[in-house]
């Protein structure tokens, strides 16, 4: 097998981009000096400068979706096309290019209305592009928003991609984007056995990197088949820190709504393996969770079907539970909404369902919140690995 280039390529750029927004979502991010106006985050997709030259006379194919967009909301697509960069083929993840399907529905291959260009899925049968779908490739690029959870499937959209790119040698540039959640490290770390398109590797469910970051991890650890390497460019944000806030542009998925859901996202997602609905199909995705058979409480809701939950578990059953739309800002992982939750139900024995391992990564949570193990006890149980990992990712940290 042809050995590939195994050292990513940091580009770096001293360019300032100084605009802010006013939106819900807007890309909005201060920094922790007392300056009154700290300059403003700049993303990969506009640090165009840097990478728009090794474009030039290529071939190109796209992995992103709706979350591919400049900060006048311009699509990546769009953008490279006006630039006259010869785009071939979009790749879309998961919840498809324009982010519209549910979780976990088929997608299927298609064109864009927009420019008639060619959409393949990487979600289903198709997660890795196929030698076929690459052939007259010279370049890929990868541009999706993640919120830096393990479970959060564009990161794992990004493994098989780099697979790809390294079987086929197609050198991939990935656009960088903040990471909403980036200075949070928690949570149990993924055990082999239980590796899915939901967790492919041994990090915590919380890993506080950005997306190029991750991707120079997964290239340097070797975690790829066959311990392959593509060849790894990064465009870095500009003017970002780990620490800084950051708020998105527009929805990662259909049921991430706000700062909010995003921030409560890895917490709460650990509930889609129980019988306990984090909000689907309401207007608070991912900020309440309830069931019919928790004890009966001054807040309730039913869902029913909406954008993105086209049959959300309890559709027209009233659910019992708790709004956290207005709690504090996470600064770890959350359990104990979990362990309430199950302490609280009607029958303990169909609160979990196999889809919690998957999720966890591990049995140990599920079998410790089985046994009445206390919060605090449960964290203590993390700590060396977290520390181990904190000092393994350290090399790939670009902010």
């Amino acid at each position: 097998m042809i050995k590939f280039i195994a050292k990513s390529v940091l580009i770096v750029t001293s360019f300032i981009f100084t605009s802010s927004y006013s939106n819900s979502f807007s890309a909005v991010a201060k920094n922790n000096t007392s300056e009154t106006n700290p300059p403003a985050i700049k993303t990969g997709a506009d640090n165009y400068e840097k990478y728009l030259p090794l474009l030039k006379n290529k071939k190109i194919g796209i992995v992103t979706n709706q979350t591919g967009i400049l900060s006048d909301k311009t699509h990546l697509v769009d953008f490279l096309l006006e630039k006259k960069i010869a785009v071939q083929t979009i790749f879309a993840p998961e919840h498809g290019f324009r982010g519209t399907a549910d979780a976990g529905e088929h997608i299927v291959d298609g064109k864009d209305p927009k420019t008639g260009l060619s959409i393949i899925s990487l979600y289903g049968d198709n997660k890795k592009p196929k030698p076929e779908q690459l052939a007259g490739i010279d370049i890929m690029i990868f541009d999706l928003q993640d919120v830096g959870a393990r479970f959060y499937t564009y990161i794992s959209s990004l493994h098989y991609v780099m697979e790809a790119c390294a079987e086929n040698n197609v050198p991939l540039i990935i656009l960088d984007r903040p990471n909403p959640n980036g200075s949070i490290v928690d949570g149990p770390l993924l055990e082999k056995e239980f590796t899915s398109f939901v967790g492919m590797h041994p990090i915590p469910l919380l890993h506080g990197m950005t997306i190029g970051e991750y991707a120079q991890m997964v290239n340097g650890q070797k975690w790829l088949k066959n311990g392959a390497q593509c060849k790894l460019t990064v465009i870095p944000c500009v003017n970002y820190k780990r620490t800084m806030p950051y708020s998105l542009l527009v929805k990662p998925s259909p049921n991430l709504p706000n700062d909010q859901s995003i921030n409560l996202y890895a917490s709460l997602c650990l509930f889609e393996g129980t019988n306990v609905s984090m909000g689907r199909g309401t207007e608070k995705q991912f900020q309440i969770y309830g069931s019919p058979y928790l004890t009966k409480t001054n807040f309730s809701f039913t869902p029913k079907p909406n954008f993105g939950a086209k049959d959300p578990l309890y559709n027209g059953k009233e659910c019992f539970g708790e709004d956290l739309t207005s709690y504090p800002k996470l600064t770890q992982l959350e359990l104990k909404w979990l362990i309430k939750a199950y302490q609280n139900t009607s029958d303990k024995t169909k609160f979990f369902n196999a889809f919690f391992t998957k999720l966890a990564g591990t049995k140990k949570l599920q079998q410790q919140i089985e046994s009445g193990v206390s919060e605090k006890d449960i964290r203590a149980g993390w700590k060396k690995d977290l520390e181990a990992f904190l000092i393994m990712r350290k090399p790939y940290l670009l902010y």
